[in-house]
Protein backbone atom coordinates (compact mmCIF):
# COMPACT_ATOMS: atom_id res chain seq x y z
CA UNK A 1 0.00 0.00 0.00
CA UNK A 2 1.50 3.41 -0.98
CA UNK A 3 0.77 5.72 1.88
CA UNK A 4 2.12 9.40 2.97
CA UNK A 5 2.24 10.96 6.16
CA UNK A 6 1.02 14.38 6.58
CA UNK A 7 2.30 16.40 9.60
CA UNK A 8 0.46 19.71 10.21
CA UNK A 9 2.77 22.18 11.74
CA UNK A 10 1.98 25.43 13.59
CA UNK A 11 4.49 28.23 13.78
CA UNK A 12 7.40 27.32 15.80
CA UNK A 13 7.01 30.71 17.80
CA UNK A 14 3.17 30.01 18.16
CA UNK A 15 2.69 27.19 19.23
CA UNK A 16 1.95 25.64 22.56
CA UNK A 17 0.90 29.26 24.07
CA UNK A 18 -0.85 27.04 27.13
CA UNK A 19 2.11 26.42 28.37
CA UNK A 20 3.45 30.25 28.56
CA UNK A 21 2.71 30.04 32.58
CA UNK A 22 5.56 27.64 33.14
CA UNK A 23 7.75 28.46 29.47
CA UNK A 24 9.12 31.57 28.27
CA UNK A 25 8.50 31.60 24.35
CA UNK A 26 11.98 30.40 23.31
CA UNK A 27 11.69 27.85 25.22
CA UNK A 28 8.74 26.82 23.55
CA UNK A 29 9.91 27.58 20.41
CA UNK A 30 13.14 25.20 21.19
CA UNK A 31 10.56 22.39 22.19
CA UNK A 32 8.02 22.78 19.65
CA UNK A 33 11.06 22.53 17.50
CA UNK A 34 12.30 19.40 19.19
CA UNK A 35 8.62 17.50 18.82
CA UNK A 36 8.60 18.01 15.41
CA UNK A 37 11.98 16.59 14.65
CA UNK A 38 11.39 13.74 16.75
CA UNK A 39 8.30 13.34 14.61
CA UNK A 40 10.27 13.30 11.47
CA UNK A 41 12.83 10.97 12.41
CA UNK A 42 10.71 8.44 13.49
CA UNK A 43 8.39 8.88 10.28
CA UNK A 44 11.58 8.77 7.58
CA UNK A 45 12.87 5.70 9.42
CA UNK A 46 9.39 3.70 8.55
CA UNK A 47 9.97 1.82 5.21
CA UNK A 48 6.02 1.66 5.16
CA UNK A 49 5.24 5.38 4.89
CA UNK A 50 6.74 6.68 1.36
CA UNK A 51 6.65 9.82 1.88
CA UNK A 52 6.19 12.49 4.72
CA UNK A 53 4.59 15.61 3.91
CA UNK A 54 4.57 18.75 5.82
CA UNK A 55 1.89 21.22 5.83
CA UNK A 56 2.98 25.11 7.68
CA UNK A 57 2.92 28.43 7.24
CA UNK A 58 6.04 28.73 8.68
CA UNK A 59 9.18 28.86 6.70
CA UNK A 60 11.81 27.78 9.26
CA UNK A 61 9.51 24.56 10.24
CA UNK A 62 9.22 23.51 6.27
CA UNK A 63 13.32 24.02 5.85
CA UNK A 64 13.61 21.52 9.16
CA UNK A 65 11.24 19.42 7.67
CA UNK A 66 12.99 19.29 3.81
CA UNK A 67 16.23 18.54 5.94
CA UNK A 68 14.31 15.09 6.96
CA UNK A 69 13.93 14.56 3.11
CA UNK A 70 9.99 15.46 3.83
CA UNK A 71 8.14 17.32 0.91
CA UNK A 72 6.13 20.50 1.87
CA UNK A 73 2.96 22.63 1.55
CA UNK A 74 3.50 26.43 2.43
CA UNK A 75 0.03 27.67 3.50
CA UNK A 76 -1.01 30.94 2.44
CA UNK A 77 -2.26 33.26 5.14
CA UNK A 78 -4.37 32.03 8.36
CA UNK A 79 -5.86 29.12 6.58
CA UNK A 80 -7.82 26.65 8.52
CA UNK A 81 -5.97 23.08 10.02
CA UNK A 82 -8.99 21.21 8.04
CA UNK A 83 -9.07 23.31 4.34
CA UNK A 84 -4.77 22.85 4.96
CA UNK A 85 -5.04 19.33 5.34
CA UNK A 86 -7.35 18.97 2.67
CA UNK A 87 -5.01 20.76 0.51
CA UNK A 88 -2.02 18.57 1.63
CA UNK A 89 -3.74 15.21 0.57
CA UNK A 90 -4.81 16.47 -2.92
CA UNK A 91 -1.09 16.66 -3.11
CA UNK A 92 -0.45 13.45 -1.84
CA UNK A 93 -3.48 11.94 -4.24
CA UNK A 94 -1.47 13.55 -7.47
CA UNK A 95 1.31 11.43 -6.51
CA UNK A 96 -1.18 8.19 -6.70
CA UNK A 97 -0.84 7.55 -2.83
CA UNK A 98 -3.24 4.90 -1.61
CA UNK A 99 -3.98 6.54 1.73
CA UNK A 100 -3.01 9.25 4.33
CA UNK A 101 -1.60 9.16 7.69
CA UNK A 102 -2.42 12.51 9.64
CA UNK A 103 -0.18 12.98 12.43
CA UNK A 104 0.22 15.96 14.52
CA UNK A 105 4.00 17.13 15.28
CA UNK A 106 3.14 17.52 19.30
CA UNK A 107 3.19 13.81 20.24
CA UNK A 108 6.31 13.34 22.63
CA UNK A 109 5.69 9.90 22.88
CA UNK A 110 5.58 8.64 19.77
CA UNK A 111 7.37 5.45 18.61
CA UNK A 112 7.44 3.62 15.22
CA UNK A 113 5.74 1.12 16.89
CA UNK A 114 2.74 2.99 17.43
CA UNK A 115 2.76 4.22 13.34
CA UNK A 116 2.89 0.46 12.37
CA UNK A 117 -0.11 -0.08 15.05
CA UNK A 118 -1.96 2.19 12.86
CA UNK A 119 -0.83 0.86 9.52
CA UNK A 120 -1.48 -2.77 10.54
CA UNK A 121 -4.69 -1.77 11.27
CA UNK A 122 -5.53 -0.58 7.66
CA UNK A 123 -4.86 -3.48 6.38
CA UNK A 124 -8.61 -4.00 4.30
CA UNK A 125 -10.06 -0.79 3.03
CA UNK A 126 -12.28 0.92 2.88
CA UNK A 127 -11.00 1.58 6.31
CA UNK A 128 -10.22 4.95 8.86
CA UNK A 129 -8.40 4.44 11.18
CA UNK A 130 -8.64 6.66 14.81
CA UNK A 131 -6.24 7.09 17.84
CA UNK A 132 -7.92 9.77 20.51
CA UNK A 133 -6.46 11.46 22.48
CA UNK A 134 -6.46 10.18 26.45
CA UNK A 135 -9.26 12.13 27.22
CA UNK A 136 -11.32 10.41 24.59
CA UNK A 137 -12.34 13.59 22.69
CA UNK A 138 -9.48 15.06 20.27
CA UNK A 139 -7.96 12.79 17.21
CA UNK A 140 -4.33 12.66 17.82
CA UNK A 141 -4.25 10.02 14.61
CA UNK A 142 -5.62 9.69 11.86
CA UNK A 143 -5.46 7.44 9.15
CA UNK A 144 -7.59 6.40 6.01
CA UNK A 145 -7.56 4.11 3.10
CA UNK A 146 -8.01 5.24 0.30
CA UNK A 147 -6.82 9.01 0.88
CA UNK A 148 -9.96 11.73 0.85
CA UNK A 149 -12.31 8.70 2.49
CA UNK A 150 -13.70 11.08 4.84
CA UNK A 151 -13.30 15.16 5.13
CA UNK A 152 -11.44 16.19 8.09
CA UNK A 153 -13.59 17.82 10.93
CA UNK A 154 -10.26 18.70 13.88
CA UNK A 155 -10.68 20.38 16.46
CA UNK A 156 -12.96 20.38 19.92
CA UNK A 157 -14.45 16.85 19.97
CA UNK A 158 -13.16 15.94 16.89
CA UNK A 159 -12.57 11.91 17.53
CA UNK A 160 -16.60 11.62 18.00
CA UNK A 161 -17.07 13.31 14.65
CA UNK A 162 -14.45 11.52 12.66
CA UNK A 163 -15.84 8.10 13.95
CA UNK A 164 -19.63 9.53 12.78
CA UNK A 165 -18.15 10.40 9.57
CA UNK A 166 -16.42 7.17 9.24
CA UNK A 167 -19.37 5.18 9.68
CA UNK A 168 -21.59 7.20 7.14
CA UNK A 169 -18.94 7.08 4.52
CA UNK A 170 -19.30 2.75 5.15
CA UNK A 171 -15.69 2.53 6.13
CA UNK A 172 -14.64 -0.39 8.44
CA UNK A 173 -13.76 1.92 11.83
CA UNK A 174 -10.51 0.80 13.60
CA UNK A 175 -9.58 2.72 16.61
CA UNK A 176 -6.41 2.51 18.38
CA UNK A 177 -5.75 3.70 21.71
CA UNK A 178 -2.42 3.41 23.36
CA UNK A 179 -1.13 5.84 26.03
CA UNK A 180 1.73 7.03 23.49
CA UNK A 181 -0.68 8.32 20.96
CA UNK A 182 -3.33 9.47 23.28
CA UNK A 183 -0.47 12.21 25.17
CA UNK A 184 -0.52 15.01 23.11
CA UNK A 185 1.78 18.14 24.66
CA UNK A 186 -0.88 21.14 25.25
CA UNK A 187 -1.67 21.75 28.46
CA UNK A 188 1.33 22.02 31.74
CA UNK A 189 -0.47 18.75 33.08
CA UNK A 190 0.79 17.16 30.09
CA UNK A 191 4.28 18.32 30.30
CA UNK A 192 4.33 17.51 33.88
CA UNK A 193 2.66 13.65 32.81
CA UNK A 194 5.52 13.54 30.32
CA UNK A 195 8.46 14.63 32.97
CA UNK A 196 7.21 11.72 34.76
CA UNK A 197 7.29 9.42 32.57
CA UNK A 198 10.48 9.82 31.51
CA UNK A 199 12.09 10.20 35.17
CA UNK A 200 10.92 6.69 35.42
CA UNK A 201 12.47 5.31 32.22
CA UNK A 202 15.72 2.89 33.19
Amino acid sequence: MSLWAIVPVKPLRRGKSRLSGILTEEERTQLNQELLERTLKTLSELKEVDHVLVVSRDPHALTIARGFGAKTVQEDGHAHLNTALARATVVAELHATQGVLVLPADLPLLTRDDVLALIDRAAKPPVVVIAPDRHGKGTNALLMVPASLIEYDFGEGSFQRHCERAKLAGAKLEIVELPSLGLDLDLPEDLEMIRKLEATKV
